[in-house]
């Protein structure tokens, strides 16, 4: 029987190398992968999921999900899966139910200002099985928020949806993303 799969992690904890690795893996064993993002993440292009650490593969724009045929595909996997609509998650619910076709979704679970993204809400409320994937902050602590950063201090308002990477986010343990700070400084 399939399921919804939501693996969620802060950024860095290499949720799209799992993504990647995961089909990988189907393929390596002769099974086709629909490997799916929104639109709206085009930071690596538009037909292409890459991790941090260079692990990349082709995908999908999970708009265009209507126009494919899923008979040949043993799973779809979804990257950036936070960026979804509820209606695209109860879509992907339909796949898993009616085609029977497992679906594994990869993303964050909140924002920067620790709140539920629309994609990761309803995947919270319809996934059958919830993983978190680990990360520490610069304590060593399990990071679990993701501080947007600017100027060398953490922002706390703004636009929920800013792409970036390295240079505009940083993954902090709850204590240190409500206090702000960012670590030792190095020099």
């Amino acid at each position: 029987m399939a399921k919804l799969y939501f693996r969620y992690g802060a950024m860095g904890s290499s949720k799209t190398a799992n993504a990647v690795m995961v089909r990988y893996n189907y393929m390596e064993r002769g099974r086709e992968v629909l490997m799916l993002k929104p639109r709206l993440e085009n930071r690596d292009g538009e037909r292409i999921v890459r991790s941090r650490c260079g692990l990349e593969a082709e995908c999908r724009m999970v708009e265009e999900l209507d126009d494919i045929d899923l008979t040949p595909y043993a799973c779809v996997i979804v990257d950036e899966a936070h960026f979804l609509t509820e209606a695209q998650v109860r879509r992907l619910v339909d796949i898993v139910d009616e085609r029977d076709i497992p679906v594994i979704c990869y993303g964050l679970r909140t924002d920067f200002r620790g709140e539920l993204f629309e994609g990761s809400r309803a995947l919270l409320c319809w996934a059958d099985t919830i993983e978190e994937i680990k990360t520490v902050c610069w304590c060593g602590r399990k990071a679990t928020f993701n501080a947007r950063i600017s100027g060398g201090r953490v922002v706390r308002e703004g636009e929920q949806i800013l792409l970036g990477g390295n240079e505009s986010y940083i993954s902090l343990c709850r204590r240190h993303w409500k206090s702000g700070d960012l670590g030792p400084k190095e020099g």
